[in-house]
């Protein structure tokens, strides 16, 4: 039976001084974040999901915005090369546990850069955000890995957040949703239900409907439960000033054998 990991990072003391692109920096209280991102953790477990703690990495602010190191289809792993200089030192210690793992590992390579959170996976198709962090070398790069084992890519431009699932995320029934302002292109998806919140954009699929979403969203979660979805709002207000999400703080393993 396959088994339901989530890979997850602890947040560094220095998370302060973490990268910010399309937001104003604002004041991040790093022992508040380490409490949120504890009750984060606690929220995969008790819904089912065995968490698997990569290296803590103090001296990267952003490395707990794990996501961003890694690509997995199936069981292979693509081990990324952020588009951020300062964070490609992060990946070494996830191709490490993922190997641990059981893990087929590929990379992307000089001069493709890639970052995990432009890559929103639905069923077979990758949607895949050409934004900031992501170039086309990495795009054909992932293509060449991904599309022999069935995989479709499809590229979708992004310029007004930093990276896709910044935008938007999928439900369990693959529509796909979005904060309207911040979606480049909503024709690019089959089916598109906008919601009212910019952080209501992004959910974790837990499961049995449950969707871990951030707190923030209340109307979104109202509209969610609306449709029979359950919403498992958790706080995550400290990585909401760096402009994470609930997507980056986790790479969820779906089909690593027991």
């Amino acid at each position: 039976m396959p088994s339901r990991k989530a890979l997850i990072r602890r947040p560094s003391p220095r998370l302060a001084e973490g990268l910010v692109t399309h937001v104003e920096r604002s004041s991040v209280d790093a022992d508040l974040a380490l409490l949120q991102w504890e009750m984060y953790a606690e929220a995969l477990r008790e819904n089912g999901w065995e968490t698997v703690e990569t290296e803590a990495i103090d001296e990267f602010p952003d490395g707990v915005f794990v996501e961003d190191t890694v690509v997995m289809f199936r069981n292979v792993a693509l081990i990324t090369r952020p588009g951020a200089e300062s964070r490609r030192a992060e990946t070494a210690t996830v191709e490490q546990t993922l190997a641990r793992l059981g893990c087929s590992v590929n990379w992307i390579w000089e001069p493709g850069t890639l970052d995990g959170g432009d890559v929103l996976k639905i069923g077979d198709t990758l949607y895949v955000g050409r934004s900031g962090r992501t170039n086309a070398a990495g795009v054909q790069q992932l293509r060449a890995v991904f599309e022999p084992l069935g995989a479709r890519i499809v590229p979708v431009p992004v310029s007004r957040v930093l990276h896709l699932k910044s935008a938007v995320t999928a439900l369990p029934d693959d529509t796909v949703i979005g904060y309207a302002p911040l979606v480049d292109v909503p024709s690019a998806f089959p089916r598109h239900l906008p919601v009212p919140e910019e952080s209501g954009a992004q959910v974790v699929l837990l499961g049995g409907g449950r969707l871990l979403m951030s707190a923030s969203a209340p109307k979104t979660a109202e509209l969610l439960a609306d449709l029979g979805y359950q919403p498992v709002p958790v706080d995550i207000s400290e990585f909401e000033k760096l402009e994470g999400c609930v997507t980056c703080l986790s790479v969820r393993l779906r089909d690593l054998a027991n």
